[in-house]
């Protein structure tokens, strides 16, 4: 019998971290755990990050997935949040590669169109349909649900990438 590949979605942030895991097995997807990294606002940047590596650490240590997924980040703020959220996103890049697994990365609209069928969804109907593919999902907040979406996304994707390396 064929094993689920464990799939971890992240949302990147600095502030607010979201994480989820599910199982696949070809079109089935199961709902494993999800939460949030939240480093405190009162540290400086360096101690910040770090928190938000062990918390990510702590969950792939948990949880042990099989493969990441991290949504890219779209700023629409200053250069300074954005090279603050750069920061935090390079974070999670590193932390599940520093893990031995492989990190795929997607586009918010691609996320946003695997899940709801439509790339520019708000955050109330991509959670509504993370709930509806997940029935048994149990997660607070926009953070988590994204990071679900992110970990759906990639459990559609994934196959279709891997014959892509394979050729190349």
């Amino acid at each position: 019998m064929r094993k689920p590949v464990r799939i971890i979605g992240i949302d990147p942030g600095l502030r607010k971290c979201g994480w989820g895991v599910i199982d696949a097995l070809d079109n089935r997807l199961s709902f494993v755990a999800a939460g949030t990294v939240t480093p405190p606002t009162d540290g400086t940047l360096a101690e910040r990050l770090v928190v938000l590596a062990a918390g990510i650490a702590a969950v792939l240590a948990q949880h042990h997935p099989d493969e990441a997924a991290v949504e890219e980040t779209f700023v629409n703020a200053g250069p300074r949040s954005a090279l603050i959220l750069g920061q935090a996103r390079g974070v999670v890049l590193v932390t599940p590669a520093q893990h031995g697994l492989d990190v795929a990365e997607y586009a918010t609209n691609l996320v946003k169109k695997s899940v709801v069928g439509t790339g520019h969804a708000d955050k109330n109907q991509v959670e509504l349909m993370v709930r509806t593919l997940l029935p048994t999902a149990n997660f607070k907040g926009a953070d988590a649900a994204d990071a679900l979406a992110v970990a759906i996304c990639h459990a559609h994707h994934r196959v279709s990438a891997l014959r892509t390396r394979a050729l190349a």
